[in-house]
């Protein structure tokens, strides 16, 4: 396995995670802040974690010049 190979394993793993934690967080904090529950809730809870988590993966693709979904291309 190629060190850039590996570089780039890491970095995938590390970007998925902080997209993870920020969208969680951020998710939590909105919908306490609707007070929504239930299956409302739920639908919406999903839909906004989604929206913020594919959100901060396309931050980053953008701001760092990372390629997260690359398929098929280097």
């Amino acid at each position: 396995m190629e060190l850039s190979s590996v570089k780039r394993v890491v970095t995938f793993i590390l970007v998925l995670l902080c997209a993870i934690l920020v969208a969680n967080t951020l998710s939590n904090i909105l919908m306490n802040a609707l007070g929504l529950s239930g299956i409302t809730g739920f639908v919406a809870g999903f839909v906004i974690y989604a929206v913020i988590f594919f959100g901060v993966l396309y931050f980053f693709e953008r701001v760092f010049g990372i390629s997260i979904f690359s398929f098929g291309g280097r």
